[in-house]
């Protein structure tokens, strides 16, 4: 199940701020990057997401916000998010942004979120990374310590992940080797704000 909130309408942003979304599987390499683009583009801001998944061992605390599942359902109710969804078995939400002035913001979310903050910004950039191959990723998702179980419900998600994102205004970004990746994320960033 996804959920756009209803009755939402695109939160005012500042000024100048853009909205970039990164989406893409579980495993091939979104969080790395994301941190590497916020160490070295001082214009995002990056939108933490809730979810009520467990941490993993390897994740760092501040990776999401870790709730509770009522916690995320108050939330919810007080229209504290700008979309939301059960994901496998747990709820994960972009809270609405509330960027300094002169920043971008950065989404961190699966493919369907994207499309929900895509309709609600349409200028929105819109980023799928990919691992090269699922080998890659099974090998990425075993690197990081998921249960067998995850990395195989994450695997079968992935190709179904691919073809939501051929149904949206994607620009793929195949995450082979981390520098590359990097220098590619960064280049369609700048191309978009130089629109």
């Amino acid at each position: 199940a996804e959920f756009i909130q209803a009755d939402m309408t695109a939160v005012p942003l500042p000024d100048g701020s853009s909205v970039i979304v990164i989406s893409g599987p579980g495993g091939v390499g979104k969080g790395t990057l994301v941190s590497r683009l916020l160490e070295v583009d001082p214009r995002l801001w990056l939108s933490r997401s809730w979810t009520t998944r467990e941490r993993r061992p390897s994740e760092a605390h501040d990776a999401y916000h870790f709730v509770t599942r009522d916690l995320f359902e108050d939330r919810i109710a007080e229209g504290g998010f700008l979309e939301w969804t059960e994901f496998l078995d747990y709820l994960q939400g972009s809270p609405i942004p509330e960027p300094p002035e002169g920043r971008d913001v950065l989404f961190e979310i699966d493919v369907r979120g994207a499309g929900n903050i895509k309709e609600l910004y349409p200028q929105a950039l819109l980023l799928f990374v990919d691992a090269p191959d699922r080998s890659a990723q099974e090998a990425r998702l075993r690197g990081r310590g998921d249960s067998e179980e995850r990395i195989r419900q994450r695997l079968a998600k992935a190709d179904e992940e691919v073809v939501l994102a051929h149904g949206l205004d994607v620009v793929h970004v195949v995450n082979d080797e981390l520098d590359r990746a990097l220098a590619d994320l960064r280049h369609h960033i700048e191309q978009h704000r130089s629109r």
